[in-house]
Parts: structure tokens; sequence; C-alpha cells
């Protein structure tokens, strides 16, 4: 039986390598959406709640009411239709309605991030910063604190190098530009190895949140247990 991550996590936390299992099965099916279907398709709203899982949980990329189709060459268009979820949204998509490929890969890094910090970017608040979740990661990041961003309720199941590497892929996909974020090609390739991964430049992120729901005309609100604020 197939349900939607949200039901599945209302009663589990999981542990990291049901996580990083999550992480690869969602990169796969990326992968086969832009390069492998016979039209490269862009899903424009990659999201928690658009994730599925099987009773062996494995991911299942949900929801394509609003997907993009290339053909040829096109590597980027745009859209008036844009949708507004907030909190997964690239720059670029978000303020020009310009989506592409790496629109989608903008999406996964800020689901990786909340995947291995158990917290969802949209809501995210802090005591000491008013910065997103992604701007939170990229400080423990650049102060090599990374380790303080890892969810605690996974405790001892962490393969602690495996998880800093998902994070620096995480950081690596919310670039600020479409060029500086990887392929979902280069993303799998990176989840299978071990070898040292491109130092990220600071990423994109959103802080006056307000200002984004000002501008939103359907945004929703992720519900699954395990990414909590």
């Amino acid at each position: 039986m197939i349900k939607k991550w949200t039901d599945q996590m209302r009663s589990k936390v999981l542990d990291w390598p049901k996580r990083f299992l999550i992480i690869n099965g969602i990169a796969q099916g990326l992968l086969y959406l832009h390069r492998d279907s016979r039209l490269r398709i862009i899903h424009r709203d990659l999201k928690a709640e658009n994730i599925l899982l099987d009773n062996e949980m494995i991911p299942k990329i949900s929801d394509f009411g609003i997907t993009g189709s290339f053909g040829g060459n096109e590597i980027e268009t745009n859209t008036t239709r844009v949708a507004r979820t907030l909190g997964y949204m690239s720059p670029e998509y978000a303020r020009e309605g310009l989506y592409s490929t790496k629109s989608d890969v903008f999406s996964f890094g800020v689901l990786v991030l909340e995947i291995v910090s158990g917290k969802r970017n949209k809501g995210f608040n802090h005591p000491y910063h008013d910065l997103s979740l992604l701007g939170h990661a990229w400080t423990f990041f650049m102060e090599d604190r990374s380790s303080e961003f890892i969810d605690a309720s996974m405790g001892n199941t962490c393969n602690l190098s495996e998880v800093l590497r998902s994070i620096n892929l995480g950081l690596l996909c919310v670039q600020r530009f479409p060029e500086d974020r990887p392929s979902m090609h280069s993303v799998v390739l990176m989840l299978g190895s071990e070898g040292a991964l491109p130092q990220p430049k600071e990423p994109y992120f959103f802080t006056d949140m307000n200002m984004m729901e000002g501008n939103s005309s359907s945004g929703t609100q992720s519900t699954i247990r395990l990414l909590e604020a």
C-alpha cells in the first residue's frame, strides 16, 4: 500500500538509513523526469506533501497537475501560473515565473535539508536570527558546525559523514543562480560516491517571509510529522 508521506510520518520517527533511502529515491525519480522520460518533465511543485512512500519506504513523486515539459533543445521557459508553495520555490521561479530542471533541483535541495534537520523551511524560526532554514544550514556549514543541524531524534543511527555530505549537497542545490546548481544526474552521482563535494556558495533564502506571502496566491503548508518547525 502506498500512503502519503504525511500519513506515514504521523506515528514514526525515521532513522537516518530510511531518510537517506528517501533522499536517494527522490533524486532517482527526478532524474527520470528530467533525463529519461520521452519529454523532459519539470515538476514545478516538488515538496514534502507530493512524496508518497510505499511499505518499504520507497518514495514516489506525485501530483503532476502543473508540470511543464520541454522538447528538443529547450532548457528554460516561463509561465504566468506560478505554483507558489512557500519555502520550496527557486528564486527565478518565485520572482519571474522562469522554470527549468534547475528549479526542481532547488526544491530537492530544500527537501534534503528538511529531511536532515527534521524541520520545515516554511515557518522556520530561531531565537537568535531571522534566517530561513536554508540560511540556518549555511551558517552552521560555514562555522564548521553542521553536526548541530542534524535532527537529534535520529540518535545513533546517523552515518555522520553521509549526513554531512547530504547537507553539503543540499546547499549546492539551493544556490541563488540556476547555473550554480548541479543537475540531477550529478546529484545522483554525488549521493552514490564518497569523494569530496564542491564548496557551495552562499545560498538564496528569503528572510522576509511576509513579503513572499503577500505575493503568494496558492501557497500550501506541509504537515509532515518528521518536519516539525
